[in-house]
């Protein structure tokens, strides 16, 4: 669990993790350098869920030995798909990070939502979205891992 109490914002208590895969972990179906061990870092304190498109068809094999679940999405509905696993999950118990336009309910619906600008660059969306944006997943990731970050950007 991560527990951050942020001055006029509500205090997060966050259990899961939820992430898409194509272009928010991976650029071009390759898992970016970096991510795994702050994947392997954050499992030690959240339960961490990949939910993807699968773009590339790599997900699975990329994240092996990840301690996280992947699930991968059929096509038709996949923004809708990733906002009720987040909601089943505990949307007050939820980070969520993604960068596509299918990424933008569960952002919004998650207790915290953070946005990514990477390589395969986000969709306008998706950071209005969000409760943060970051300029790249590690910058995303090293929130969570150290979430007094956090307090500059979320105060009121």
């Amino acid at each position: 669990m991560i527990e951050i109490t942020i001055p006029g914002h509500a205090a997060l208590r966050l259990n899961h993790l939820i992430l898409d895969y194509s272009g928010t972990l991976a650029c071009d179906g390759r898992l970016i350098e970096g991510v795994r061990e702050r994947l392997i870092a954050l499992a030690s304190r959240l339960d961490v869920h990949v939910i993807t498109a699968d773009t590339f068809g790599s997900a699975q094999a990329a994240l092996a030995g990840v301690p996280c679940l992947v699930k991968v999405l059929p096509p038709g509905g996949q923004d809708v798909a990733k906002l009720d696993y987040v909601a089943q999950l505990g949307r007050k118990a939820a980070a969520c990070i993604g960068n596509g336009r299918n990424d933008r309910l569960m952002l919004h619906a998650a207790a915290l939502g953070i946005a990514v600008i990477g390589p395969e660059c986000a969709a306008a969306e998706a950071l209005t979205a969000a409760d943060i944006v970051a300029p790249n997943i590690l910058a995303a990731l090293d929130l969570l891992l150290n979430p007094l970050r956090m307090i500059a950007t979320l105060r009121s």
